[in-house]
């Protein structure tokens, strides 16, 4: 197994830096793992365009050599790629399936006879049919790691190596400064339970591949 980051995501305002409002478009760091024959692509977040060109400054890929690709969460920034990807195998925590199925269902319940609305409500809830849960132990090399709290089913990828355990938390540990001040994001769906999961990740990993900023030496754990 080895791993590399494609691309390092943001938030659209940060509010550790003192930030309002929108600032920039958000999106999420991307990574890349190699398992064997396969190629894991972790949140795509990007267009597919512009992963295609950080798939090949970052490791001489391009998107038609990813075999996988697996979702934190489903978020609707961290697949912009998924459109350009149809013959990966897309891969999402079963949890994290049902909770954004029902999420999805309930909005378009409320939603009222907003046609529009439930037109492209109806469209991600399709999209969920096309991902499937894999094994706890995904890939030689890559485990999952539920991580729930920021939404009832995100889930992480723990990397352990014979030196150091690597976590991709998603937006668990959101950035630097989040993990500094052991802060989680303020529209996480509970509160609680997102800071069980960040203090888990703080505890286990040696290095942490955070949601919107670049990788992170654990400070707790070196």
């Amino acid at each position: 197994m080895d791993w590399r980051i494609a691309s390092i995501g943001t938030l659209p305002s940060n509010p550790l830096w003192n930030e309002k409002g929108a600032l920039r478009t958000g999106h999420t760091t991307t990574t890349i793992i190699k398992s064997g024959n396969a190629v894991l692509l972790v949140d795509p977040s990007l267009p597919v365009e512009i992963i295609n060109a950080r798939l090949q400054e970052r490791w001489g890929l391009t998107s038609t050599d990813v075999t996988h690709i697996f979702l934190t969460s489903f978020d609707p920034d961290r697949r912009r790629a998924l459109a350009g990807m149809e013959h990966a195998t897309w891969c999402m925590h079963a949890p994290e399936i049902e909770c954004a199925a029902l999420a999805i269902s309930d909005e378009i319940y409320r939603a009222e006879g907003d046609q529009e609305l439930i037109q492209i409500l109806e469209s991600h809830r399709n999209l969920l049919h096309e991902f499937t849960s894999p094994q706890d132990h995904m890939l030689d090399g890559v485990d999952l790691f539920p991580l729930p709290g920021y939404t009832p089913g995100s889930c992480g990828l723990l990397l352990p190596t014979s030196k150091h355990t690597i976590l991709i938390c998603g937006d668990t540990v959101a950035t630097r400064e989040h993990l500094a001040s052991g802060s989680v994001l303020a529209n996480a769906s509970n509160i609680e339970l997102a800071q069980e999961s960040f203090k888990e990740c703080a505890e286990i990993a040696d290095i942490i591949i955070p949601g919107r900023d670049n990788v992170i030496l654990n400070p707790v754990r070196l």
